[in-house]
């Protein structure tokens, strides 16, 4: 296993955590994780890289060891549009020269995917794996978006805690029953920390469990991507239940002609595969990023 270097580096008033694999002055690739995860995330698809590359992953602000800013603030929301902000400030701080290549999972590919919109002339290639974007919303759901919000701020809320790393990794393994018992192993103790009465609690700030206020405005994000310049790889899981969830009664070609916004897009089916693809098939996925960055 590939053991990374941390970094901290501080955001705008926010401490980000940041892991380094490889040779500082090799390729580099730059990967966000998802939603409820961290950057360690990714130690699989590192470790399955045959090249020579240097991998920066951070932990987005309120997950791993990266700070919390709400909680500093007294409670609140996280906006998504801070990533992208914290993105293009880790690029400023690792990549301040030059195209670079940047791989997302989940809620990090959307993130990387807007990115290459706001900022074409800094991105070389795009790798989305299993980020889609959300169901596209309505103005009539706005008044009940708004009440759900008030209502959480009003009681926020918990994560719950775990008695022992096992049970971590548990609830890590019955998320995805796919996932190798040693790799659920190796990712509770970057999912998780003791939480000071003998249990375990998740890293990860519970504010994320707010629904926002906002509405997904999907003609906004296409308006975004189609302003891409780089080439974009999405990877998607066969029969993929995110993309089942996400559509709902939309059908999938229609739910996922939203793609066309991209000025060159194309797409990889990875089999025996769930949502996190990066954990079930890393060596597939390692391969492909590689192919498609070299």
């Amino acid at each position: 296993m590939n053991t990374p270097q941390s970094d901290f580096v501080t955001v705008r008033g926010v401490r980000l955590h940041t892991l380094r694999w490889g040779r500082p002055d090799a390729p580099t690739l730059f990967m966000l994780h998802g939603w409820m995860d961290v950057a360690a995330s990714f130690q699989f698809v590192v470790d399955a890289l045959g090249g020579d590359w240097q991998v920066i992953a951070p932990d987005a602000r309120g997950f791993g060891l990266s700070d919390w800013p709400v909680a500093e603030r007294g409670g609140g929301t996280y906006w998504f549009q801070e990533y992208l902000a914290d993105l293009d400030a880790l690029l400023d701080r690792y990549a301040p020269q030059g195209q670079v290549n940047l791989v997302g999972h989940s809620m990090g590919a959307n993130v990387v995917c807007l990115y290459a919109g706001v900022r074409p002339e800094r991105v070389r290639r795009v790798v989305d794996l299993e980020g889609f974007g959300l169901a596209p919303a309505h103005a009539a759901q706005s008044p009940g978006r708004l009440r759900a919000w008030l209502d959480d701020l009003r009681e926020p809320p918990a994560l719950r805690r775990y008695a022992s790393l096992d049970d971590v990794a548990a609830r890590l393994i019955k998320t995805n029953p796919r996932l190798d018992p040693a790799r659920a192993r190796f990712l509770a103790r970057h999912w998780s920390k003791p939480d000071g009465e003998g249990g375990y609690m998740l890293l990860a700030d519970p504010a994320h469990k707010l629904r926002g206020p906002l509405l997904y405005r999907l003609d906004e994000v296409m308006a975004v991507w189609s302003k891409v310049a780089a080439k974009v790889l999405h990877v998607e899981a066969a029969a993929s239940p995110t993309l089942a969830q996400l559509a709902g009664d939309i059908p999938l070609d229609e739910f996922k002609a939203r793609f066309r916004a991209f000025a060159d897009w194309r797409e990889k089916i990875i089999d025996d595969a769930g949502h996190m693809v990066h954990h079930d098939q890393p060596e597939q996925v390692a391969a492909l990023i590689e192919a498609f960055c070299a």
